[in-house]
């Protein structure tokens, strides 16, 4: 992944996972849904990732697409998640969704928490 323009990005096996789960809730046929990254306070490192699928964009939300997918997020979060690629892992490591994220100085060790 080359980051230069200043977006949210996703790895194939992410987005594989987003498709699978967005069939299972029954909104993958629907094109007003997307999916919708941001941040909150809160977490071991102080600042956490949340995801979800949604279909109501916010006046500030910024927008994205990559590999197909739309990705949303709130203009405070995309200040922490700019240039990051959301990925999956089945691994024996841990089986979830993370974020890799250039901007964090420091996660905690479940991955789930961040510092800037």
């Amino acid at each position: 992944m080359t980051a230069t323009d200043n977006s949210i990005y996703i790895s194939d096996k992410a987005k594989q996972k987003v498709v699978n789960l967005m069939t299972d809730a029954g909104v993958a046929e629907d094109p007003s849904y997307f999916l919708r990254v941001g941040v909150v306070g809160g977490g071991c490192s102080g600042l956490s990732y949340k995801m979800d699928f949604d279909n109501e964009v916010k006046p500030m939300d910024q927008i994205f697409e990559d590999k197909g997918v739309k990705i949303v997020t709130d203009l405070k979060s995309f200040l922490y998640l700019v240039n990051t690629e959301l990925e999956f892992s089945d691994g024996l490591n841990g089986k979830g969704f993370y974020f890799n994220n250039p901007n964090a100085s420091r996660s905690c060790g479940c991955g789930e928490s961040f510092a800037v």
